[in-house]
């Protein structure tokens, strides 16, 4: 019967095995069947859904809307492949919900899923498998769901998705800085501010980077992107752990990565962060200062014992 392969990102688009199928051109059909794969976790109640898809501004009621698309969604899936909309869709008197259990696949659930299992997870432990998750759900994106709508429901899935495309990115460009991908890293970079062009913290990775990689006028020119985009996008300038790796790029002192093997053992891999190891080290100069002014105290008393015994 073939799988009903349905994208979300960029534009609705679904297939039934090789075939494209059409009549779900009209906006409201859109709408439902939208709403229905982002919420098919549930049942959704039809005054309910009715009034939140459309609203009393239609010329139309809510219900008569829903009534309408929903004849409209079921002839167009029941066009390609017989009883297909029975396989998709749960309709019954009081609610609607899209079928949990259909053979579907959903660029939107493959997404999510790869999300939640490296959620957890920081790039620097990824593994090959974690990475090779990631790359496929990224690539899934294309730019997000569609930019057409403004409805509040559809505003705030459109910004999630991409919170947790920009989640992904920076989990691949941390993993690929840790293990010297350094082009793999500016790209995964580069798709961050395309999204978010103020984001500070990624035009510091950015900076150490093309640093790490040998050129260190892009890693300047980096941070003079990075304070136009702060002070054309918020009106701010740098903080100070921007202003601070600007200056060690600049004096040549910016200190490269230690590295290990991958579980391939065919790459580098930056060990413990800097920013973990630093405490701990001072930490221990501290025992040690400790320790030996307790042994000078020692050796003192040690002397003033032997010279009064004399």
């Amino acid at each position: 019967m073939g799988v009903l392969h349905i994208s979300l990102f960029g534009r609705l688009d679904v297939r039934h095995g090789q075939e494209a199928l059409t009549g779900l051109q009209a906006r409201r059909v859109q709408e439902l069947f939208c709403y229905l794969l982002l919420y098919r976790d549930r049942p959704h109640p039809r005054e309910a859904l009715a009034h939140l898809l459309w609203d009393e501004r239609h010329t139309e009621s809510p219900t008569r809307c829903l009534r309408k698309a929903l004849w409209q969604l079921r002839s167009a899936l029941d066009s390609h492949a017989e009883l297909l909309s029975e396989r998709m869709l749960r309709v019954e008197p009081d609610w609607i919900q899209f079928n949990p259990h259909a053979d579907v696949w959903l660029d939107v659930a493959q997404f999510e899923q790869a999300f939640r299992d490296v959620q957890h997870l920081r790039g620097f432990d990824l593994g090959d498998q974690g990475v090779r998750r990631l790359q496929d759900a990224v690539r899934l994106y294309r730019g997000g769901l569609q930019e057409s709508w403004y409805q509040d429901w559809y505003l705030y899935e459109r910004a999630r998705f991409q919170h947790l495309y920009l989640i992904m990115l920076d989990k691949l460009m941390e993993h690929s800085e840790a293990y010297g991908r350094f082009a793999a890293g500016l790209a995964y970079g580069t798709l961050i501010l395309d999204c978010e062009r103020a984001r500070e913290r990624t035009h510091r990775r950015l900076m150490r980077l093309h640093y790490q990689a040998g050129d260190r006028t892009a890693a300047l020119r980096q941070y003079e992107l990075c304070l136009s985009a702060l002070d054309q996008e918020l009106g701010v300038g740098p903080g100070r752990r921007t202003e601070a790796l600007c200056q060690q790029i600049k004096m040549d002192e910016l200190n490269p990565p230690a590295l290990k093997q991958t579980e391939s053992g065919d790459e580098p891999l930056a060990a413990s962060s800097s920013q973990t190891l630093l405490p701990r080290l001072k930490e221990i100069h501290g025992l040690l200062a400790e320790i030996q002014h307790g042994v000078v105290q020692d050796i003192q008393a040690a002397e003033l014992a032997m010279r009064s015994q004399d």
